[in-house]
């Protein structure tokens, strides 16, 4: 019989590995009994989560947003444990930039790394997936998927991009045994929502707009992440998992 949640020995590939959210999921499905090939392009940052995390781990620093590497990357993603089984897309880049000031360097950026590079590596991914007929793809959208918050103009752009885009892998691969979903976090404490959690007046003001009346903390992840990465969620796909305490509920 299946163990719905059990991801114990499937391979897991999380971009971002080296802080903030993409740490936690890197850390959390070590826990479990995955095989975790952390990608980040800080390289004390991802031994330092290595040196930190229980279980089997692999590190590989590669600089995400150099779309010609992709290929390599794929390829040196799959050597420590095998091809991937399931794609984490954590790495992300919010420049905070007003909409009169937003540069084109700055607008390239941010949706190279927040929308082309979780496409184009689950592209190069996918296809030792669909040889095992079984494949997980999580991205991370953002409550500016759906809302527009001050000097968001080209985050939000991306990630309202990685909700139709999870739609759309969703449509191109679950046929194949592939599922694609995407985690939308509320207001939890990264390097990217630094500038919210450094002002405790706009940190309460958030939580209280949530109907659970708290701010994310990182744990509150795990369950969710699990869920989508596990044999539970089989007949999930093309969906957006706000874990938002309620945020957009109000």
């Amino acid at each position: 019989m299946t163990e719905l949640f059990d991801v114990t020995g499937k391979v897991a590939c999380v971009t971002g590995a080296s802080s903030g959210l993409g740490r936690s999921a890197a850390t959390f499905l070590a826990s479990k009994g995955a095989r975790v090939v952390g990608i980040a392009r800080r390289a004390e940052l991802l031994e330092a989560w290595r040196s930190e995390t229980t279980g089997d781990t692999a590190s590989l620093v590669a600089d995400l947003s150099d779309r010609s590497a992709i290929e390599s990357i794929a390829t040196e993603a799959s050597k420590p444990f095998g091809a991937p089984d399931i794609l984490i897309n954590a790495a992300g880049l919010n420049t905070r930039e007003p909409a009169d000031s937003v540069t084109a360097e700055g607008w390239d950026r941010t949706l190279t790394l927040n929308l082309s590079v979780p496409f184009f590596l689950a592209q190069a991914l996918v296809g030792a997936m669909k040889e095992k007929g079984w494949g997980r793809i999580i991205n991370f959208a953002s409550l500016q998927s759906r809302r527009a918050f001050p000097n968001g103009i080209s985050y939000g752009a991306s990630k309202g991009g990685v909700e139709q885009m999870t739609r759309a892998m969703a449509e191109a691969w679950s046929s194949h045994g592939i599922t694609s979903n995407a985690l939308a976090p509320g207001f939890f404490k990264t390097e990217l929502t630094g500038p919210v959690f450094d002002n405790p007046a706009l940190s309460r003001q958030i939580a209280k707009q949530t109907c659970i009346g708290r701010n994310g903390e990182a744990d509150d992840l795990n369950g969710p992440l699990l869920f989508l990465c596990s044999p539970a969620s089989d007949y999930v796909t093309g969906q957006i998992l706000f874990v938002d305490g309620g945020y957009t509920a109000k």
